[in-house]
């Protein structure tokens, strides 16, 4: 694998210190809905039902409030947005485990709209750190160390909630996610790189940015993400109905695995496809997952194509929209990016679930599959329409010396 684009990359100023925090920050954000799930379900005594209704609140409040605290970042400035996200997330995990479960939800909801906007900044930061013709291998890191934080997220709040409880385990991740926004503010990660405008922040309207192929590039982060929350429902609807649920963890791994291989190999490639390509490629993967019978460690090698094909795709969207946003719009183009994604988790993991409910466990993968597919299939005359009108495409990634 050629590792040079790897070590241009990191090589750069604060790229290095940026990922680990990126990662450490990740973790307690990544094991919230697990955690609030154990919660109500053991401590309030509620069904999963109600459960997932307190995750779809903090989703939904996350989709709305993503853009709006990433147009205050555009305005104001990266810290007084972390102030401000800080303190609410602090009240909200401090109080969640002391709620009747009415007030759960609108609670949930607004700490959702305020939460801490990691992702997006962590994003709009590469872009201003790395030159855009070495942004690919940045954001391929970034998509491994999202990895990374799933893998490692979930599995410490399974721990804490075995060993300890779950009303503990909402304080620990609070605390998490506090310490994370603290040291995001310490870190102060710039927003603006070297080569960008320098003087006063302009006003940018949205129409000189948010183009159809902005929309596009959109559109694909959000089917991505459908096909990806629904692999998730449709992987454990498989192997519970095969008796093989103690396996879910071995299968879901090998997935994860194949995403940091593929992201790994999406950074070092001298050419890489475009964001429309790798979606359309994920979901004719995915589509005949369900086949694979009922051994699960043949639904694990199944799953291998499509999950060499989950990073890259993320990390191509991320990519597409720092090139496409301008500098004084970045924070909110960001913020719609990190909404674009939530809503396709949150439409995909129910949408395989009601499928899944009402046929079999294997249409949850074809059906998710094919929203990606269709979804390209819209996407594609707008890529279309672009390469004929002669529109510039993001700038290659040239060959880089052994001096880089």
């Amino acid at each position: 694998m050629n590792l040079k684009p790897y070590r241009a990359a990191l090589a750069l100023p604060g790229l290095r210190t940026l990922l680990i925090v990126a990662v450490l920050a990740r973790i307690p954000l990544t094991a919230t809905g697990l955690t609030l799930t154990f919660y109500v379900v053991q401590d309030l005594g509620r069904g999963y039902g109600a459960a997932g209704l307190v995750g779809a609140a903090i989703t939904v409040g996350a989709a709305v409030g993503g853009p709006v605290l990433g147009r205050l970042i555009d305005r104001r400035g990266l810290r007084p947005v972390l102030v401000l996200t800080a303190v609410a997330e602090a009240i909200f995990w401090s109080t969640a485990p002391m709620l009747p479960y009415p007030l759960l939800l609108p609670a949930a909801f607004l700490a959702g709209s305020l939460a801490l906007p990691i992702f997006s900044v962590i994003r709009s930061s590469i872009a201003a750190i790395v030159p855009a013709d070495r942004r690919r291998a940045a954001y391929a890191l970034d998509s491994v160390s999202v990895e990374l934080a799933f893998m490692m997220g979930p599995a410490l709040a399974t721990v804490a909630v075995t060993t300890i409880s779950a009303r503990t385990t909402l304080y620990l991740v609070g605390a998490g996610i506090v310490a994370a926004g603290v040291g995001l503010f310490l870190l102060d990660p710039p927003l603006r790189g070297a080569s960008d405008p320098v003087g006063p922040q302009r006003k940018v309207p949205r129409r000189e940015w948010l183009t159809p192929r902005m929309v596009a590039v959109l559109a694909v982060s959000t089917a991505a993400t459908v096909v990806l929350g629904g692999t998730d429902v449709a992987v454990i609807a498989v192997l519970r109905d095969n008796g093989d649920i103690g396996f879910t963890g071995v299968v879901l791994a090998i997935w994860a695995v194949a995403s940091l291989v593929g992201g790994f190999a999406y950074g070092a490639a001298t050419r890489a496809p475009s964001p429309l390509a790798l979606l359309a490629v994920l979901s004719i993967a995915t589509i005949p997952v369900g086949l694979a019978g009922a051994n699960w460690w043949l639904l694990g090698l199944v799953l291998i194509p499509a999950g060499l094909l989950c990073a890259p795709t993320l990390a191509a969207t991320s990519d597409a929209i720092s090139r496409l946003a301008p500098v004084d719009a970045r924070g909110e183009a960001m913020g719609l990016h990190g909404s674009a994604i939530t809503v396709g988790i949150a439409v995909g993991a129910p949408l395989a679930g009601a499928v899944i409910d009402a046929s079999a466990p294997a249409w949850g993968f074809a059906v998710t599959g094919a929203v990606g597919g269709l979804v390209a299939l819209v996407v594609l005359p707008i890529e279309l329409r672009r390469r004929r009108a002669g529109a510039p495409a993001p700038v290659p990634e040239p060959e880089l010396t052994h001096a880089a």
